[in-house]
């Protein structure tokens, strides 16, 4: 399987909570709603924590800011990914998605990438 990772930074008229929640409520079921036409086999959103610990951790490695969530998207293959996107319905459900994505993520400032998973520890 491969995986696409996306790191993603709010708009900035939004509150993390205001990002979280649409992220959360409104645009997931888009994404499962379009599971069949983009071949997705898992779809996780990993939500950033208010939480003191995370200054801590930024402030001991010197760090940037941390993200507002990261999108993870699994598929079979390269294949199986470039495949559905090749196809109508491919297409405009990866549109509408983006459309959706350009009302709640700062865009320009969330690097997304696909990558295979190394796994070191495992369970």
């Amino acid at each position: 399987m491969i995986k696409l990772s996306f790191c993603l930074r709010r708009r900035g008229e939004l509150s993390r909570e205001e990002f979280q929640a649409y992220w959360f409520d409104k645009h997931a079921p888009l994404v499962r709603a379009n599971q069949e036409a983009l071949a997705i086999r898992r779809y996780v959103q990993v939500h950033t924590k208010d939480d003191p610990l995370n200054e801590t951790l930024q402030s001991g490695r010197g760090g940037p800011e941390p993200y507002d969530g990261i999108a993870e998207l699994w598929w079979d293959s390269i294949e199986s990914l470039t495949e559905a996107m090749d196809t109508a319905a491919g297409q405009v459900a990866a549109l509408v998605l983006l459309e959706d994505e350009m009302k709640f993520i700062d865009l320009a400032n969330s690097p997304l990438w696909i990558g295979e998973e190394r796994v070191v520890i495992d369970g």
